[in-house]
């Protein structure tokens, strides 16, 4: 089962998936996710927007490094002024915060606590 309901995500324990709708990752990690019969509540933080809470903890998790997708279409729109400046968690923070398509995604917060960041690390932690 898939929710979409925001303010269930507040509530619900369980496994939260955070990106965007659109965003091939986030559909192949929501598929394997329902085919494997782990229910989650989904957050679409481009539509949601993205809660300065969960940013903190991901950045205190995995950190800014693991967070900050380099490779995507909003990085290469970043003058290099701003690119420039995504040296520690703080300036990353900002930019994050002003520009949350450049989260890697998926960000998946398991019930046990972990959370993981992207593809890779759903093939990893996935199935524990």
């Amino acid at each position: 089962m898939t929710r979409t309901d925001p303010a269930a995500e507040t509530t619900a324990a369980g496994l939260h998936v955070y990106g965007i709708a659109n965003c091939d990752s986030v559909k192949r990690a929501r598929a394997w996710l329902t085919a494997q019969g782990l229910a989650h509540v989904f957050h679409d933080f481009k539509k949601a927007g993205l809660p300065p809470d969960r940013l903190d903890a991901w950045l205190q998790g995995p950190g800014w490094q693991k967070l900050l997708n380099r490779q995507g279409t909003t990085w290469r729109q970043l003058t290099p002024a701003q690119q420039a400046a995504a040296v520690d968690a703080g300036a990353v923070r900002a930019l994050l915060l002003a520009h949350p398509s450049l989260i890697k995604r998926p960000v998946l917060e398991w019930p046990d606590g972990r959370i993981t960041v992207g593809l890779e690390a759903l093939a990893i932690h996935g199935n524990r």
